[in-house]
């Protein structure tokens, strides 16, 4: 099951873009948050700054270069969102389980007549 949440018209929060941040989190910078998703740079970046703008706040904040050069994290609130989101996804697919797991049990034993 894959969550996506429709914040408003135009801004969606998925599991793209919370891999992302997981990933920004576990890596220290979006360039290497990208690298590990295979993502171009410019490409992590916007996705940044779109859920920056769809949440109206800082889900990422950039830390300035020093000795090994910047880097960022995860702000309290991106912190919050990830974790909100990864409960929404877990009380979402606890509460379709019976139901998922009957459409699975209905796919397979429909695949098997078709196969006979």
């Amino acid at each position: 099951m894959s969550l996506r949440i429709d914040l408003d018209a135009k801004g969606r929060i998925g599991p793209g873009k919370i891999a992302l941040l997981e990933s920004i989190q576990a890596c220290g910078s979006i360039s290497a948050a990208g690298r590990a998703m295979n993502m171009s740079y410019k490409r992590a970046w916007d996705l940044v700054d779109e859920i920056n703008r769809i949440c109206r706040q800082a889900a990422v904040a950039r830390q300035t270069g020093g000795k090994n050069g910047g880097g960022a994290v995860l702000t309290p609130f991106g912190i919050s969102l990830v974790a909100r989101y990864r409960k929404i996804e877990r009380d979402a697919a606890s509460a379709a389980r019976k139901d998922l797991e009957a459409l699975r049990n209905d796919i397979k034993h429909a695949k098997r007549s078709a196969e006979r």
